[in-house]
């Protein structure tokens, strides 16, 4: 029979709590992880200075670039270039009419050619004039089928691992976590909570102006081509004023559109978190940040490293990139 101190060690073991398993095992034992944990633990035990209540931990993320990829082009952009090429036969005129003419030709300069004019065309085309339930069904289906054009991969696989944890043992300490990105709500609405764990009230984004009508003895939410709120840039903080009500502790993007959310984030009192998610794996992901297109990153980087806020360098701090991917030690840039 085993004896009380020989089953001491066993007992021991069993003893310690789950928390002590590592939160963040796609991040490598750095700085930014370290930054991460520390304040995690710092609002979320009683006692100390920095205690937040549970009702107060509010953590806010950007969605493209930050929670998953963005590139070669912004995911909704590539979902509206699509479903021009499906709704096409219901629309013979496109077929002669800039800028549909030039997706459905896949006519890249042409489309160039008729800048934000063009694509705002796009959108109206695939985002609008449809019921909301319509649109998010269109989203899903859309999920569905596409693939991404550099992995092959579904769209809604193309997610950062890290962020994945991130957002998991944020929730795990009673934080509760929104997305406020500049993309569509109910574009990210189809996928958010099955993809990330967010639930749709906690989806925040650009919105059209919507009404109520009946069609067909059916109730239903129509939306209308007027934009009611575009939320990129100093739009975020409005709408986490607006809409939570609180000012988060944590902020994390990825690009100047993310700058006021994170200064918004950064100006109110107590101890708080602010992050940037710094694209610098051209191996593994996309190396850019100031001059680039999509996602540009200049002044929110240059503030960023000016006040101390977590900029995380998706080469040296990422073991893992997509959750279909192997874990490795990435290489210190």
């Amino acid at each position: 029979m085993t004896s009380l101190r020989s089953a001491l060690p066993l007992l021991f073991l069993l003893s310690l709590p789950a928390l002590a398993a590592d939160p963040l095992p796609s991040w490598n034992d750095g700085l930014s992880k370290k930054q991460i944990v520390d304040f995690v633990q710092a609002v979320t035990v009683e006692g100390s200075k920095d205690y937040v209540k549970p009702a107060e931990r509010i953590a806010v993320f950007d969605n493209d670039g930050t929670l998953w990829t963005e590139q070669p082009a912004y995911f909704e952009v590539l979902f509206a270039f699509d479903e021009i090429k499906r709704l096409a036969p219901q629309h013979p005129d496109w077929a002669t009419t800039q800028p549909f003419q030039a997706v459905l030709e896949g006519d890249h300069q042409a489309l160039a050619a008729t800048g934000m004019q063009g694509l705002l065309k796009i959108i109206g085309a695939t985002h609008t004039g449809i019921s909301t339930e319509a649109f998010i069904d269109n989203a899903k289906a859309w999920l569905k089928q596409a693939r991404h054009p550099k992995t092959g991969k579904p769209f809604d696989q193309m997610i950062y691992q890290p962020m994945l944890e991130m957002l998991d043992y944020l929730r795990s300490q009673q934080f509760k976590t929104y997305i406020v990105s500049g993309g569509d709500t109910a574009f990210m609405r189809a996928f958010a909570e099955v993809v990330y764990g967010v639930p749709p009230e906690q989806v925040i984004g650009t919105n059209f102006v919507t009404q109520y009508q009946l069609k067909d003895g059916n109730p239903q939410i129509l939306r209308t081509a007027k934009l009611a709120h575009n939320d990129d840039g100093p739009g975020k903080p409005e709408s986490i004023d607006a809409i939570i009500g609180r000012r988060p502790l944590l902020a994390f993007g990825n690009s100047d559109g993310d700058l006021q959310m994170l200064q918004w984030t950064a100006a109110g009192s107590g101890k708080r978190l602010m992050g940037l998610v710094h694209h610098t794996d051209a191996q593994r992901e996309w190396a850019y940040d100031r001059n680039s297109q999509v996602g540009r990153l200049d002044k929110a980087l240059d503030l960023a490293r000016a006040n101390g806020w977590i900029v995380v360098d998706m080469a040296s701090d990422w073991r893992r990139i997509y959750p279909f991917e192997p874990a490795v030690q990435a290489k210190v840039q």
